[in-house]
C-alpha cells in the first residue's frame, strides 16, 4: 500500500486523520501513566482460615519505594459482614513490592480475608 500524497486534498485528510489517532493515543498514554504512578495496590495473594475465630490473609503491596503505607484488612463472614479487622503498618524501609502476612481476629467464623484500604503516611 502506497502513503497517501500530501499534495491532494484526500492525501491531507488522510494524515490529519493519521496525526489526530497518534495524538489520541499518546494522551491516553499519558493520562493513564500519570493517573497510576505512585499509587499504591494491595493485592490478596492467600487466606486461610484457622479457626472459628482466626484467619490469617497474605497479601503484596505494590508502593512507591521507601514509602511508609497503612492497610486496613479485614474478616469476611458468608454474608460479607465483617468479623475481625486489622490496621497493617507498613514501614518506609524496602522495595516497591512488599509481601505482608497478617492474622486477624475475628467474633464469628470467616470465609475470605480482603485487604479494604491502603492509603500512604506522612506527606
Amino acid at each position: 500500500m502506497r502513503p497517501p500524497d500530501p499534495r491532494t486534498p484526500s492525501g491531507r485528510r488522510q494524515w490529519l486523520a493519521i496525526a489526530a489517532v497518534l495524538a489520541a493515543v499518546a494522551a491516553v498514554s499519558w493520562y493513564g501513566w500519570t493517573t497510576t504512578a505512585g499509587q499504591v495496590r494491595p493485592e490478596v495473594t492467600a487466606y486461610d482460615v484457622r479457626s472459628d475465630a482466626a484467619i490469617r490473609v497474605e497479601y503484596d503491596l505494590v508502593r512507591p519505594a521507601g514509602t511508609p503505607v497503612t492497610c486496613r484488612v479485614s474478616a469476611l463472614d458468608s454474608r460479607k459482614g465483617r468479623v475481625g479487622v486489622v490496621t497493617d503498618e507498613i514501614p518506609a524501609g524496602g522495595g516497591p513490592v512488599v509481601h505482608r502476612v497478617v492474622d486477624i481476629r475475628t467474633s464469628a467464623r470467616a470465609v475470605t480475608g480482603v485487604v479494604e484500604s491502603c492509603v500512604r503516611v506522612g506527606p
